[in-house]
């Protein structure tokens, strides 16, 4: 059964929020960054105590199923002596000037930043609200506030005792403290407690919890769209008369922007029964016309040629040939990594509701307000006062929902525009539309040549990567492209933290072949594999043991490389490495910081007489800062690891002239359960500033199992490994 909501009930419960402020104590920060507390002027709320007693967080950052609701709630139960299930949340409505990601300038979440962005932001509004609270029962009692404590929603000391919905009021009149006292890690009783598990968990299991594919308003049409087969294909006309006198088919229109047309009817299998019936008509003459296969073989002479940037312009080129010319061996290899769908499990949906003053709602789990909110006002010639945005949780996204043309929000206001703007429009796409239609991973490829001394040692390390880029184009390139580099195309390999001699790299762009956008851990999961893969291999022939030889080029000492050599120590610990294992049996190490977190993955694989490569083990140390929700950690590696080998192992998008092959997941089959016999997570305990989580665990996965099927296997540098040879256990 669907689950109900409506702009009256989304309407009631803002005007009860801001009935309800002069007499809640709310606490965040003024435009100056300073503490800010109910009533003074143009306050950015974190924190809200009702009349009643009743904490609440508001969340900035969205919710995928990455965990932000519960950890940025912890920070504010940590600082409250709250127990976390006391503490409610509610996401921050859009509002770029009051909640913009510190990090990034704009209200969005992505980059594993929510934890890293807000971490203090969050302790020190819940400390001010505690310090108040107890401020307020202080002078009522006439004591020292230093006498009283706050414990579970209690304030007691000097013989007294009370609930803090008897300060509330008294409290919201203080002015915060300008450094409240945060709790010593020492006193912590909710960050860094593994028992503390997710606060949606519940609403998700018991079917509570509002996803945006779940909204049903009243009198609610639904559209679905036709779009170009090939990519860049604009219509030129369209027959809807096979879809009239069908069930619940309403309408067919054009799209303004010429990319598609809108089919509208009473439900969602209405549209798309409807859809199928409608005949569309495409010019292709500005359409994607390449196949997988050109455009593989183009990236492979891009980088078997000379680079049109230097992603290291401190390094010079000349002198990393030239030691390559008289090193007493060269290990080379090229690397090709396919195209990749985001495949959330929750579609893209997004229903747009018109109000009484002539505005409009948008119910979506919107991953960047900043984006969606002047992009859905402009589509709609709105004011952007007239638009609201009504967040709601995202079942994945992987990146997928936040992109610089925000397409899906233009497809919705669109479609909402071409009808009278009366009732609610409810745009779905299916998985197909999802796996066709969407925006994928860039297809790379990578040359690396390294020069080794008679000893074994580096003398050179020349490495050429060949892609398109996610950030030309858009409205990040300022910020994201520097002397013609697209950072996202070479980092995780040009800021390498191995201590190589000779370093240099160079990059050159591929001529746009599909929507491009960022990817779980972006450029990482491309760079990651590389790096590890080569750094087995220049093992291999130096004769030296994998791990012992990167904790080499680590030994330099700085913050960054000690890091790095802890979890892989730790790693190898854990796992067993150097035991002796049965000859069926290998391990494959990799290590990579990436998001500002450290993470070292050990693969163990069985291969069986048919040469069925099973995956029995993965160990995996996380360095990640202050470790918040342990569980969360856990979960989030779990998941990063299972989405990046499930990608190496088996998935890729292939074009064949310029249409995509791949529909749905019997053609890119995600990750089954029995993929992986076990993994095992081991999260570094630490005092450091917490950082991200979500895409971090990815990175290493992919190059650990390459590098233990090539202790008993091939070498795989063509990427997925089911098309070079490699077959995986299947249950």
């Amino acid at each position: 059964m669907p689950i109900q909501t409506s702009r009256r009930s989304f309407i009631k419960g803002a005007a009860a929020t801001a009935a309800t402020a002069t007499a809640a104590l709310i606490v965040g920060f003024a435009p100056n960054g300073a503490l800010a507390a109910t009533g003074e002027g143009n306050l950015t709320p974190f924190v809200k105590i009702t009349p009643e007693g009743k904490i609440i967080a508001i969340i900035k950052h969205f919710e995928m199923g990455q965990g932000t609701t519960t950890g940025l709630s912890s920070l504010i139960a940590e600082e409250l002596n709250s127990e976390l299930k006391d503490v409610d949340f509610e996401f921050a409505p859009a509002d770029n000037s009051r909640y913009a990601n510190t990090l990034f300038g704009a209200q969005g979440t992505g980059g594993s930043t929510a934890m890293a962005n807000s971490y203090l932001q969050y302790r020190k509004a819940g400390a001010a609200a505690r310090e108040m609270l107890i401020m307020a029962a202080a002078k009522a009692w006439g004591v020292s506030a230093a006498e009283l404590r706050l414990e579970n929603g209690v304030i007691s000391g000097a013989g007294k005792t009370g609930s803090i919905a008897e300060f509330v009021a008294a409290a919201s009149a203080l002015s915060p403290p300008e450094n409240p006292t945060l709790k010593s890690a020492a006193d912590f009783k909710i960050i860094g407690n593994p028992a503390r598990g997710r606060k949606d968990t519940p609403a998700k299991i018991n079917g509570t919890a509002i996803f945006g594919m779940d909204i049903q308003l009243p009198g609610q049409i639904y559209v679905a769209i036709i779009r170009s087969p090939r990519l860049g294909g604009k219509l030129t006309s369209f027959d809807a008369s096979g879809a009239e006198g069908m069930t619940g088919f309403i309408e067919a229109k054009a799209l303004p922007n010429g990319k598609g047309v809108a089919v509208f009817a009473k439900n969602t299998w209405a549209a798309f029964q409807a859809r199928d019936a409608v005949v569309a008509d495409w010019d292709f003459s500005a359409a994607e016309t390449r196949s997988s296969e050109e455009i593989k073989q183009d990236l492979l002479t891009k980088v078997n040629s000379e680079s049109e940037f230097s992603a290291t312009p401190d390094a010079d080129l000349k002198d990393t040939l030239s030691a390559l010319e008289g090193a007493a061996q060269v290990v080379e290899s090229e690397f090709y990594f396919p195209n990749l769908a985001h495949a959330a499990m929750e579609p893209i949906s997004c229903t747009i509701e018109p109000t009484s003053d002539g505005g409009v709602v948008v119910h979506d789990g919107c991953q960047f307000p900043a984006l969606t909110h002047p992009t859905v006002a402009s589509v709609l010639g709105l004011d952007l006062s007239k638009v609201q945005i009504n967040t709601l949780l995202a079942g994945g996204s992987f990146g997928r929902r936040a992109n610089a043309d925000s397409d899906y929000h233009v497809e919705a206001a669109m479609a909402f525009a071409l009808t009278d703007r009366s009732k609610p429009v409810k745009l779905v796409w299916s998985r197909e539309d999802d796996m066709r239609a969407g925006y994928y991973r860039p297809a790379f490829a990578h040359k690396v040549r390294v020069g080794l001394d008679e000893a074994g040692k580096i003398i050179a390390w020349d490495h050429r990567v060949a892609g398109q880029s996610i950030m030309k184009g858009t409205a990040f390139e300022q910020f994201a492209v520097h002397d013609g580099v697209d950072h996202a195309s070479v980092e995780g390999a040009a800021d390498t933290n191995y201590a190589i001699p000779g370093f240099h790299l160079g990059l050159t762009d591929l001529e746009p072949s599909v929507t491009v956008l960022w990817w779980r851990a972006v450029g990482h999961t491309h760079t990651a594999y590389v790096m590890e893969s080569m750094m087995d291999m220049v093992a291999k022939a130096a004769g030296r043991d994998p791990i012992d030889y990167r904790l080499e080029l680590l030994s330099s000492g700085t913050p960054d490389q000690k890091r790095l050599a802890g979890v892989l120590q730790l790693a190898a610990e854990k796992a067993g490495w150097g035991q002796e294992l049965a000859s069926n049996r290998a391990q494959g190490v990799a290590v990579h910081k990436s998001f500002g977190t450290y993470v070292a993955e050990v693969v163990e694989i069985s291969r069986d007489d048919d040469e069925v490569v099973r995956i029995e083990n993965v160990t995996c140390v996380v360095d990640c800062g202050t470790p918040v929700n342990p569980d969360v950690i856990k979960a989030q590696m779990e998941g990063g690891i299972g989405y990046g080998l499930g990608a190496v192992m088996r998935n890729e998008i292939t074009l064949e002239n310029g249409e995509v092959m791949q529909y749905n997941f019997p053609e890119y089959e995600p990750l089954r359960i029995y993929d992986i016999a076990k993994i095992n997570v081991h999260v570094v305990p630490s005092t450091e500033p917490p950082t991200g989580v979500g895409e971090p665990g990815l990175p290493p996965a992919g190059p650990a199992l390459a590098n233990a099927i090539a202790a008993i296997g091939p070498r795989v540098t063509m990427l997925p490994m089911s098309q070079s040879g490699v077959e995986f256990y299947w249950a």
